[in-house]
């Protein structure tokens, strides 16, 4: 049997050419190298200049060197007295790149739920990029029940059949706030795995063992139309063991494969959770983290955290205190891109715009794709640019320092489904 041998060629003519392409391909590389970052290893998401990145069908320049930049869909959702706040954070989270649907409950007036579609239908932005949604049919909301979570399906399902071309799904309450422009949210995001999700997650069940795995509630809001209190059960039930049960904050960043598993599902744990959760109090606290950390192809996705600034009382109740002033500075020191709650009318909303968002009274966050006028720093759109251009602000580095601390070996895995 013969042995393996390298071929010998001896007209080399062709040494030369190929030597002289090589030589112009390394000059070319270092000097592509010499103006892009290498690596996202050494926590350099350049922030410097405005980029611009290829997409699949557009006509955009080329950022060499710079992943392509995601797009998130969200979820805004209100109830009564809720409309203004909802306008508002419309306002500071909007981006042309992203989808955005809104859903005032069934505990809101007609009224005030055209009100604020007749402003979505109105406003000049939103006809040139139709890019934000209102839920026409509302739905009547418990919060303790699992209508939330039907709720947040049904708008799950809306955005993967209006908007297919998005990377993660985040949902906020009228009383949520951003922290940063979305030029910086996607900026930094553009760097990250795309199956990344971010949901605060235990195993520890704590109080909810009792009151929540093992007690059976009703919800009314899936019977009738007038909102009240849920319904305990007299029969009570045990720890299941076909799924381990996990519990966590109600605000999420879900990646789209992972909803199209929830909604589409392959296999029957979606289903089987969404019934057995039907009976669970706070379910919105567990549905999504008990399915991400029970199948073998998302539980490895995980970060612990819900990227939402939060402060509780002590003893801590079902819901965080409303921030407010003497809160800013931590808030920023966090690196969190969003926070909650805040009350409708509270001065650090003021503060954030002025300081982190640099948005004016009633006009939106400014960034690359918005042409401010350029007497004021804050002021409103005078035309608007390409929604493929993003110009982070010194708010990124914090949320880069925070995501690389959360991606840390020592914190990433051993935080994951325990």
């Amino acid at each position: 049997m013969k042995k393996n041998h390298i071929p010998y060629y001896p007209d080399r003519k062709w040494l030369m050419p190929l030597g002289l392409f090589c030589l112009l391909f390394l000059i070319f590389l270092l000097i592509v190298t010499s103006e892009y970052p290498k690596s996202t290893s050494d926590a350099d998401f350049s922030h410097s200049a405005t980029r611009f990145v290829l997409e699949p069908n557009g006509n955009e320049m080329l950022g060499l060197g710079l992943p392509p930049l995601p797009r998130f869909a969200y979820l805004i959702s209100g109830t009564k007295g809720d409309g203004g706040s909802m306008r508002r954070l419309l306002q500071a989270a909007y981006h042309p790149r992203n989808y955005y649907l809104l859903h005032l409950d069934l505990e809101a007036s007609d009224s005030e739920r055209l009100e604020l579609a007749k402003y979505v239908k109105s406003e000049s932005v939103f006809r040139e990029f139709r890019n934000v949604m209102v839920v026409g049919k509302a739905n009547l909301i418990t919060d303790k029940g699992p209508t939330m979570i039907a709720s947040t399906l049904q708008a799950v399902a809306i955005l993967l059949k209006r908007a297919k071309d998005w990377d993660w799904f985040i949902n906020l309450s009228a009383s949520d706030y951003p922290l940063l422009p979305q030029d910086d949210l996607l900026h930094v995001f553009s760097f990250l795995p795309r199956d990344l999700n971010f949901v605060e997650h235990s195993s520890n069940l704590g109080w909810k063992e009792d009151l929540g795995a093992k007690t059976i509630i009703i919800d009314p809001a899936l019977y009738h139309t007038k909102k009240s209190g849920v319904f305990w059960a007299k029969e009570r039930r045990s720890i299941p063991s076909s799924f381990k049960l996990f519990t966590g904050s109600s605000w999420v960043v879900l990646t789209k494969p992972f909803l199209e598993f929830c909604i589409w599902g392959w296999d029957n744990l979606p289903r089987t959770l969404l019934m057995y959760y039907t009976n669970f109090l706070s379910s919105p606290e567990g549905y999504f983290h008990t399915i991400i950390c029970n199948h073998k192809d998302y539980q490895n996705t995980t970060v612990n955290q819900d990227l939402h600034y939060m402060k509780w009382d002590n003893p801590p109740n079902q819901h965080p205190i409303n921030l407010t002033s003497e809160h800013f500075i931590d808030m920023v020191q966090s690196g969190l891109p969003f926070a909650r709650s805040f009350a409708e009318s509270s001065s650090v909303l003021n503060r954030i715009d002025e300081e982190l968002l640099k948005r004016s009274k009633g006009q939106f966050t400014p960034g690359g794709w918005c042409v401010k006028n350029s007497a004021s720093e804050k002021g409103s759109c005078v035309a608007y640019g390409s929604p493929h251009a993003v110009k982070p602000t010194s708010s990124s580095k914090r949320l880069e320092k925070l995501l690389m601390k959360l991606l840390d070996h020592e914190n990433f895995r051993p935080r994951q489904c325990r």
